[in-house]
């Protein structure tokens, strides 16, 4: 439901990670592991959305940071396209692999054999340093098996604000996806096509970020092809804006002529129409 105040000064945005978990699917393509938020969620309660969450500080605490391989601050900062503060980067990358074992209890890292990977998962629900954690397992967090894919930013005009980076990560398949049956209360492995086709049905609910880059991915055959177009760019800046179209709520994305930036952000229709509780990507006919 919008919370919308064109009134209200602009809430500054938080900065947050949110992780496309990919596998092979049998048969060809490949599925994305999907979990619905709470429906007393306060932010796209209800709705199913990829695992994510905001940055703690925590993320970058030399605690954490010294159990970082794959990629050192710069080059994440580097990867994201954002070369002002290596540190938060980093975090950044590191909130990302936090909040995908949190939600979907899968962990990017080397651990020893033999690792309970489900009570370290507990400690951390409970409140329990993320450093402590992977102490404790003796893991190192692999930064480069996440790789960074797009960046979208709440609405100015939204209480609640969240400068949020999308990244990709391929299933180990030694573990099991999990969601975590608090923050969100069902799961599910589904194809690009598939999620789209239940949204479609009115089956499941998709918030426009989430629906867009399903759109994107369905284009794509593999997670190689995934990865591979990732690794050739600079993850995408999409900062949305509310129109009133005539009593109807659009959503419009760079390029959008209803939009203050002219140059397109990501491919697709410019806006997405709000009809029934359910956005439809362009207008409506």
């Amino acid at each position: 439901m919008l919370q919308i105040d064109p009134g209200r000064p602009p809430t500054p945005p938080k900065d947050a990670a949110t992780v496309m978990l990919l596998r092979e699917r049998a048969g060809g393509g490949f599925e994305i592991f999907m979990v619905r938020r709470h429906t007393k969620s306060g932010f796209m309660g209800g709705a199913y959305v990829f695992p994510g969450g905001k940055l703690d500080a925590d993320d970058s605490s030399d605690a954490v940071l010294d159990r970082v391989e794959g990629r050192t601050p710069l080059e994440a900062a580097q990867a994201l396209g954002e070369g002002d503060d290596p540190r938060r980067a980093a975090g950044l990358f590191v909130a990302a692999v936090r909040e995908t074992f949190e939600e979907a209890g899968v962990l990017l890292a080397d651990t020893e054999a033999g690792a309970d990977l489900a009570a370290a998962r507990r400690r951390l629900e409970e409140g329990a340093p993320f450093g402590d954690v992977l102490a404790a397992l003796s893991a190192r967090l692999r930064l480069d098996r996440v790789v960074p894919w797009a960046r979208w930013v709440t609405p100015a005009v939204e209480p609640r604000r969240y400068d949020t980076r999308f990244f990709l990560a391929v299933a180990p398949a030694e573990q099991e996806a999990a969601h975590d049956r608090r923050e969100t209360t069902e799961a599910a492995w589904m194809a690009p096509t598939e999620a789209l086709e239940r949204e479609c049905r009115g089956e499941i609910q998709l918030p426009p970020p989430t629906l867009r880059n399903l759109e994107l991915l369905r284009e794509l055959e593999s997670v190689d092809s995934v990865l591979r177009l990732a690794a050739g760019r600079t993850p995408p800046y999409v900062d949305p804006v509310f129109l009133d179209a005539g009593g109807v709520w659009v959503l419009a994305l760079p390029g959008d002529p209803g939009h203050p930036t002219r140059e397109r952000a990501v491919e697709g229709p410019t806006r997405f129409t709000l009809r029934d509780g359910r956005w439809i990507s362009g207008d409506l006919v």
